[in-house]
């Protein structure tokens, strides 16, 4: 293992200048190109029909596995494990390009069984056809990490942008030319090869043959996070198999759609983090007091963010569904609801259990997964008797006692006080709970003859107001304190620009 020197002030400094210029890159750039995504799932969403995203959510229910597989956490190790040498990247390079032509080659003989389970004989050339991201993505694991290893925030976030509205456009012209369903599959395979394209044209690393007894420590680690993302795949795709399997194709495509408008908010600032979190996190994995400070700031941030646009959606759910998606998906009400209630809480997740991989703790989140991957699935089939419904009310229900184990391991590891962290959720809780009394009243008055559009409309602008009117006034006591932030972290910022 490497030796890791304190951290002077300097390079906190640099540290916090990265950070702030990672997120507003990252997300700048993704909350552009999300106006686009939206703009382009809404028109595409009435352009094609239900069962189109039936078939390939089956599709995509295999595919996520696999993906684990082939990727193998050979990304997240180039990340997280600072003392890799030129040599082990190399392997970890190689390894990966292995991985990705077998995760292709185990497709091809999956997808016509695949096709038998789920009653869908046009399932398995989706399958393949998918499949193919499997080796094109692998190229880019180890330069992606090494982007982000290198703090190169803005290059990660204009390939990201870049993807994003060459996906929209395509997604669009392939709906409007009555390709179907595979209107979803040109756009996922087009995405990849952009978003790896774009990433060997900045960064490259060579290949070598993996040597298992050179790369024992990062098998390990990476051992590690492959059984986590398999086990939290098993569960966390386990509601999809159910709804397809149990209610039928036209059930999972209204499912599915509800499950991702749902997770949009939180999938978008998820993302925003995992561009930046890990490679900072790892940065200063020994400073214990550096690692709470991040974590609770960017809890802070992304519960300001997250908690009212996934209540705010869940709210305002009927009118959303029927200005924005029209009739025929009016039985994605209520699971959109209850999905976008549970979003609220799983944002906070994801850097917790980042934190736990960089400290060392990837064992302890390992075997969590494992435990959750036995509660889950059999939850959403008992609940699949209330249909759709019932299946999205065991992520609101039972995923947060599933999770409270991974906050306290954290925190006990970290020497955080539940009380510090639950002080930064304040504003967001606070002020979320007025926006919700708000939108209420609001719909009570508001007359029903009122065209959707036009309630939705209202109601989003009156909680809007009411959450900055809210939260401003919690955060106005802190205003001296955020000044002073500001002006630690102005010199690294004007320097991360002038760097581009």
């Amino acid at each position: 293992m490497g030796v890791f020197p304190p951290i002077t002030d300097i390079e906190k400094a640099d540290l916090d200048g990265s950070l702030v210029h990672g997120l507003a890159w990252a997300g700048g750039m993704r909350w552009g190109s999300q106006l686009v995504t939206w703009a382009s799932t809404l028109i595409v969403a009435r352009l094609l029909m239900p069962e189109d995203y039936g078939i390939v959510g089956m599709a995509t229910v295999y595919l996520g596995l696999i993906t684990l597989v082939s990727e193998f956490g050979v990304g997240t190790a180039v990340v997280t494990l600072r003392e890799l040498s030129p040599d082990h990247l190399a392997q970890l390079n190689g390894l990966a390009i292995l991985l990705g032509f077998t995760g292709l080659a185990i497709s091809c003989v999956a997808a016509v069984p695949l096709g038998m389970f789920f009653a869908s004989p046009r399932l398995p050339w989706v399958i393949i056809a998918m499949s193919t991201n499997f080796v094109v993505s692998s190229f880019r694991s180890v330069p992606s990490g090494l982007l982000q290893k290198d703090l190169r925030f803005k290059l990660l976030s204009v390939i990201e942008g870049s993807r994003a509205l060459a996906l929209a456009i395509v997604t669009v012209l392939a709906a409007w030319m009555g390709l179907r369903y595979w209107t979803l599959v040109i756009g996922s395979v087009v995405g990849t090869v952009i978003d790896t394209s774009l990433t060997l044209s900045r960064r490259r690393c060579r290949f070598a043959w993996p040597r298992p007894s050179s790369l024992r420590h990062a098998i390990r680690f990476t051992g590690h996070i492959v059984i986590s993302r398999l086990a939290w795949y098993s569960y966390s795709s386990a509601d999809l198999v159910v709804s397809g399997r149990v209610l039928g194709e036209k059930a999972l495509g209204v499912y599915s759609l509800a499950w991702n408008i749902a997770n949009i908010p939180v999938d978008k600032l998820a993302g925003v983090l995992n561009n930046v979190t890990p490679a900072l996190f790892s940065a200063v994995q020994k400073e214990r007091a550096s690692l709470r400070r991040y974590l609770l700031n960017l809890t802070e941030g992304i519960s300001l963010l997250a908690f009212p646009a996934s209540l705010g959606l869940g709210l305002v759910a009927p009118e959303f569904v029927r200005a924005l998606l029209g009739q025929k998906w009016e039985p994605a009400v209520v699971p959109l609801r209850l999905l976008a209630f549970f979003a609220s809480f799983r944002c906070l997740a994801p850097m917790i259990s980042v934190a736990l991989n960089t400290i060392g703790e990837s064992r302890f989140a390992m075997w969590n997964s494992i435990a959750a991957a036995l509660l889950m699935p059999a939850s959403f089939l008992v609940a699949s008797g209330w249909g759709n419904a019932g299946i999205a009310a065991v992520w609101l229900l039972l995923y947060p006692l599933v999770a409270i184990p991974l906050f306290h391991r954290a925190f006990r590891k970290m020497d955080l006080q539940w009380k510090e962290y639950s002080l930064v959720l304040r504003p967001a809780i606070a002020g979320s709970l007025v926006m919700a009394v708000v939108v209420l009243l609001l719909k009570r008055s508001l007359p029903s003859s009122h065209a959707a559009a036009v309630r939705l409309t209202v109601e989003v602008l009156g909680g809007a107001v009411a959450y900055v009117l809210i939260t401003g006034m919690l955060n106005f006591r802190r205003r001296h304190d955020l000044q002073k932030i500001w002006q630690m972290l102005r010199s690294p910022i004007s320097r991360a620009v002038q760097s581009g």
